[in-house]
């Protein structure tokens, strides 16, 4: 999913970019893809730090201009993340001779609503082609509804991972809305 997709700063030059936004009405709906290649788990970050937090931030999103909370202060996203609403889960995999306790970054809101948003959902750019796409998708939407969702949400946008939106279209997702915005390209250095 793309953060950035809430954020259109004004500049001279602009890309049109396409929002959708993603709704599953109950656990039933998930259609689960194909088990990953490699041995993978979601693990809990409890509590989570400010540092774990960005230090996942940037390697799952850079890639995918996540910059939406890049100007919060450490303060600011301490509470957040402190906050009982908020869940925080990274990805752990088993690659063989290269294993990785960041292979991707997982956050959940719940909403005043009972629902539960897909917040930041991403792998390690490294980890394609491993069918953890699919997996880490099925494997949020069963954490949100054992959290007792009332349903899962969320959206992504023409600048995330061009595997996003048809991920989540395959795994039972439906489409709630779609819109149209325009943005200035970020430069990622």
């Amino acid at each position: 999913m793309s953060p950035t997709c809430d954020s259109a700063p004004s500049h001279p030059q602009t890309i049109e970019v396409t929002r959708t936004y993603l709704d599953m009405a109950a656990l039933a709906q998930l259609i689960p893809g194909a088990p990953p290649s490699v041995v993978a788990a979601l693990e809990r970050i409890d509590p989570a730090t400010v540092h774990q937090w960005r230090a996942l931030y940037r390697q799952i999103g850079a890639p995918w201009q996540w910059h939406d909370r890049d100007a919060w202060t450490d303060s600011a996203l301490a509470a957040h993340l402190t906050r009982p609403d908020i869940r925080l889960f990274r990805v752990v995999a088993d690659l063989g001779d290269q294993s990785s306790d960041a292979a991707g970054f997982l956050e959940l809101e719940r909403h005043p609503d009972g629902s539960v948003e897909i917040v930041y959902l991403g792998l390690d750019r490294r980890l394609h082609g491993h069918r953890l796409g699919a997996w880490l998708v099925s494997a949020a939407v069963r954490v949100a509804f054992a959290w007792d969702a009332a349903r899962v949400w969320l959206h992504t946008c023409t600048l995330d991972a061009p595997a996003a939106l048809p991920n989540y279209l395959a795994r039972g997702f439906l489409v709630a809305r779609a819109e149209t915005y325009h943005t200035s390209p970020v430069t990622l250095g």
